[in-house]
Order: C-alpha cells, then sequence, then structure tokens
C-alpha cells in the first residue's frame, strides 16, 4: 500500500470534527500561527509503503488503513 497524501487524512479529520479541510498557500503555512516547527513536515512529502515488508516476510495488514481507521471515531469525542 502506499503512502496516504495529507490532505487526504486532514479531509478525513475534518469531516469528523465537522470542519472544512481548506488548502493553505505555502507562504502562509510557514507562519508560525498554523503548524509552527512542524509546518517544514507537513509541507513535504514522505510517502510511506509496506511493499519492502509485504515481500520480504510475507506480512499483509490485517486491520484497517488509516483512513478507515480515522472513520472509524474512536479518536473523536463523541458527538
Amino acid at each position: 500500500m502506499g503512502g496516504i497524501p495529507f490532505r487526504e487524512i486532514a479531509e478525513a479529520i475534518g469531516s469528523r470534527l465537522g470542519l472544512p479541510a481548506v488548502s493553505v498557500p505555502m507562504d502562509e503555512l510557514m507562519l508560525p500561527g498554523y503548524f509552527g516547527f512542524l509546518a517544514n513536515i507537513v509541507t513535504q512529502s514522505y510517502p510511506a509503503s509496506n511493499l519492502i515488508t509485504s515481500r520480504t516476510l510475507g506480512w499483509e495488514p490485517a486491520q484497517h488503513n488509516l483512513l478507515a481507521d480515522l472513520d472509524n471515531g474512536h479518536y473523536f469525542p463523541a458527538g
């Protein structure tokens, strides 16, 4: 499985919290009010994959992927 784009993660979290996920221009993201010291991380692409683990160990994930897990609701207060 390939990495999940940060935007999709933000949209899933926003959906559960009833908040819109909007694009923010890069120069605004670098301001302290948005992500502070994490701004450099969220503005980059860090794809991750389980391909090497799957091929090397014959492992396949048995649980939901991140987006399905976020949609499950147990990370958010009951509304």
